[in-house]
C-alpha cells in the first residue's frame, strides 16, 4: 500500500506541476529565494518523446479500428502517456533549482521526486564542472538532465537524500545541472560569504 501511495501522490504532483505550468507559476521560490532553472537542457528530449507518442497514438487508432474496445483503452492510455510526459517537462520548469540565501539552503530538484535541500554552512566547495557520464558510487548523487550535470557541489558533512521510494541516503557530493551554471556558482560564492 505504500508503493501504491508514493506512486499516486507522484501522479498528483505531475498533474499539479501541469497546473501550475498553465498559470505560468512556480513552486517554492519566493521570500529571497532565486530559482536557477535546469529544463532547456531535455526540452528537445521531451519534444521528441511527445511526437513519438503522438504518432504511436495514430498508429494504434488505425491497427485497432475494428475493436472499439480495445481501441478505447489505448486510446486512453496513449493520450494520458502524453499528458503525463507534458506534465514531467512541466514540472521541470516549475520546481527550478532554489538558492535562498536567507532561508540558508540550497533546493537542487528535479521533476516531482528529487527535492535536497543542502545547508548553505554545510557547502565545502561548488565549481562548475561539465560532466557527461556518471558511475554510481557510494555518498554521490547525480542529478541529470540530458546525461549531464554542470555543477558539483562537496559538503564538510553528509546531507540526506530521500529516494523515491523512501528510503534514506547520506550523500557528501552532489552534481546537478543547471541552465545558467555560472550564474548559480557566482551566487552560492556570494551566499555562502
Amino acid at each position: 500500500m505504500r508503493i501504491a501511495r508514493l506512486l499516486v501522490r507522484h501522479e498528483v504532483r505531475v498533474l499539479v506541476s501541469l497546473l501550475l505550468w498553465v498559470a505560468r507559476r512556480t513552486q517554492g521560490v519566493g521570500g529571497g529565494g532565486q530559482g536557477f532553472g535546469y529544463a532547456r537542457g531535455q526540452g528537445a528530449m521531451m519534444f521528441g518523446f511527445g511526437f513519438v507518442c503522438v504518432v504511436e497514438t495514430v498508429a494504434m487508432s488505425v491497427l485497432l479500428r475494428d475493436w472499439p474496445t480495445v481501441h478505447a483503452v489505448f486510446l486512453f492510455v496513449d493520450v494520458y502517456s502524453l499528458v503525463f510526459l507534458v506534465g514531467l517537462h512541466a514540472s521541470s520548469v516549475v520546481r527550478p533549482h532554489v538558492l535562498d540565501p536567507v532561508g540558508g539552503e540550497l533546493r537542487i530538484r528535479r521533476y516531482v521526486h528529487v527535492d535536497l535541500r543542502v545547508p548553505l554552512e554545510r557547502i565545502a566547495s561548488v565549481r562548475r564542472e561539465l560532466r557527461m557520464t556518471h558511475e554510481p558510487a557510494d555518498g554521490e548523487l547525480n542529478v541529470e538532465v540530458g546525461s549531464q550535470t554542470t555543477v558539483t557541489v562537496e559538503l564538510t558533512e553528509p546531507v540526506t537524500h530521500l529516494t523515491f521510494f523512501g528510503r534514506r541516503r547520506p550523500v557528501r557530493v552532489v552534481r546537478f545541472h543547471a541552465d545558467d551554471a555560472d550564474g548559480l556558482v557566482r551566487a552560492l560564492g556570494r551566499a555562502r560569504v
